[in-house]
């Protein structure tokens, strides 16, 4: 309809687009969106190398990553052939109806899951990272100060002191930090009440590259969910809440042995954890 309004001219589209996306609050969206892809796009590489290298530059990280999944593999389907249970089956209508019933209080479900045991303990996973070794990088069979650093021997490149100083200035010491007991030159409900604030200004802003700066310095417990939301660019959309839905029902129709390892390890951390048990029902429906 606008476009036929006389005082829309084709010279100036461009500009009247810039002015429609401030004036209609699209302008933020767009970049926010933009911001959130960002952090997730991958860094740039040879155009020819093919998709695990992008994944995953080192050959021998990739031999490793591999020769451990082969592992992981082998572990669950000999689990699958001793107990007589398939890796993934539908679940019979009436189990369904029962999983849909009890889908907010799973964690008053006691299967019986004595007979599963780890795919892998965490000691062997501890080993197969201090047995990784770089083919190109010789550090000589003579023990020395560098090899008696760490158990894991790979050289990976860190951040320097200067560098870490520079990443991690808010943790500076006359910084103030949301949450901490240091003592700091300004009184810490001074700068509480003015963090929260800063963060209620954040917040009307929409603006997701100010909401991760701001975080830096603590996050305001009242304002988390809300200051969560904006940098991971997440709203609840129709389209959102449907796919939760279709999510929800794959997951009562469809019965897995890895949801049985998942309840068990949910079972054994956080329903007795002091801190998690409250928790114990979402960690399940996740």
């Amino acid at each position: 309809v606008s476009l036929h309004k006389p005082e829309i001219k084709l010279e100036s589209l461009k500009e009247d687009i810039k002015d429609f996306l401030k004036t209609s609050g699209w302008e933020k969206k767009l970049q926010n969106a933009v911001y959130s892809e960002l952090n997730v796009f991958p860094s740039p590489c040879h155009p020819a190398a093919p998709p695990e290298h992008m994944k995953e530059p080192l050959a021998y990280m990739r031999k490793a990553q591999g020769s451990w999944e082969k592992r992981i593999l082998k572990s669950l389907n000999s689990m699958c052939t001793e107990l007589n249970i398939p890796l993934a089956q539908k679940r019979p209508v009436s189990e369904q109806k029962e999983l849909l019933n009890k889908w907010n209080e799973m964690g008053t479900d006691e299967p019986d899951l004595s007979l599963f045991r780890p795919v892998y303990a965490p000691k062997d996973f501890l080993e197969v990272l201090m047995n990784l070794r770089n083919p190109n990088y010789e550090n000589g069979e003579q023990p020395s100060f560098r090899n008696h650093l760490g158990l894991i021997q790979v050289p990976l490149k860190v951040k320097d002191i200067p560098e870490l100083k520079e990443e991690f200035s808010e943790l500076g010491l006359n910084i103030g930090q949301l949450g901490i007991d240091d003592s700091a030159q300004v009184p810490p409900e001074f700068f509480e009440n003015e963090h929260v604030r800063v963060g209620q200004k954040v917040l009307a802003e929409q603006d997701s590259a100010a909401a991760q700066q701001y975080v830096r310095q603590g996050c305001p417990t009242a304002l988390r969910a809300d200051l969560w939301a904006l940098i991971l660019n997440i709203s609840n959309q129709p389209e959102d809440i449907l796919y939760y839905e279709q999510l929800k029902s794959n997951v009562i129709q469809h019965d897995l042995l890895v949801d049985s390892l998942i309840y068990k390890d949910v079972k054994l951390t956080a329903s007795n954890d002091d801190y998690y048990f409250v928790f114990e029902d979402y960690l399940y429906q996740v």
